[in-house]
């Protein structure tokens, strides 16, 4: 598998309960951003694929909480590729305390990211077109697939 792609947050005070401990549902939003990221780390944003007709829907999700993170903190979402094929992508995501990128810089080649981990998932997604109807990544925009591919470290 490819190399973990690094990125650094401070958790917002909107972010917590009032207990200041972040909840759930943030942590989902952070994989987002980790996603986000590392395609942009790709070449690509989000907003171009969508312009293209292009769309990338969840259509799993699992998380797995370990430890919680507070109000003020840094964390770290490590993002990589799990499964990439022209119809499906599977990314796995680390929720991590503190700022890796400090002493690891914006990548980690390894099974996992050192660090205390905080939460750990993964979602996969299918490559649809604005009807919602499945599409070949590799046939809309071999461009971008190539690009993917070579990040995900799945170029062979």
């Amino acid at each position: 598998m490819g190399k973990w792609f690094l990125h650094p947050l401070r958790v917002r005070y909107q972010e917590t309960d009032q207990m200041g401990v972040v909840y759930h549902v943030n942590y989902l939003n952070w994989f987002e951003i980790g996603r986000t990221e590392w395609v942009r780390r790709a070449g690509i944003s989000y907003r171009e694929m969508e312009e293209r007709g292009l769309l990338l829907p969840v259509t799993e999700l699992e998380a797995s909480f370990k430890q919680a993170a507070h109000y003020d903190e840094w964390i770290t979402v490590g993002t990589r590729v799990s499964e990439m094929t022209s119809l499906r992508v599977g990314f796995e995501s680390r929720v991590l305390a503190g700022d890796l990128t400090a002493s690891l810089g914006e990548q980690y080649e390894g099974d996992e990211p050192p660090g205390v981990p905080l939460v750990k998932g993964r979602t996969r997604h299918v490559w649809v077109n604005k009807e919602w109807k499945p599409v070949r990544f590799a046939r809309e925009a071999p461009d971008w697939y190539d690009k993917m591919t070579i990040l995900a470290g799945l170029d062979g």
